[in-house]
């Protein structure tokens, strides 16, 4: 599942499992559609901040953790780029948050792609 998460200002797309984990640390249920109101936003962002402040170098929902898969050589996984982790598949979600709350008045709906 792909999720599209939209603002006044922008949008973007996620993959489900990752935008789901972070739905649900900003405080919310984690269905699909799904909106947080504008006056409940800075909250919600704060939640995040936390969450991920705790927990977001955890590699991200569908990477492979770091020595997954042991059958693998040694060199090809030491030539592996590290996995993406939550934290830095939040940070467009972060920013376009952000962006609605010091713009102004804006709700953060998310919906299937």
């Amino acid at each position: 599942m792909i999720v599209k998460f939209s603002t006044r200002y922008g949008q973007l797309t996620m993959l489900g499992e990752a935008a789901i984990q972070l739905i649900k640390l900003m405080g919310h249920s984690g269905t699909v559609p799904g909106a947080i109101l504008a006056d409940e936003l800075p909250a919600a962002l704060s939640r995040l901040r936390t969450a991920l402040a705790d927990s977001g170098s955890a590699p991200s929902p569908g990477e492979a953790a770091p020595g997954a898969g042991a059958d693998e050589d040694d060199d090809e996984e030491a030539s592996r780029p590290p996995p993406v982790t939550l934290g830095m598949r939040a940070v467009p979600l972060l920013d376009m948050v952000d962006t609605a709350i010091r713009s102004g008045d804006s709700d953060l709906m998310w919906e299937r792609g």
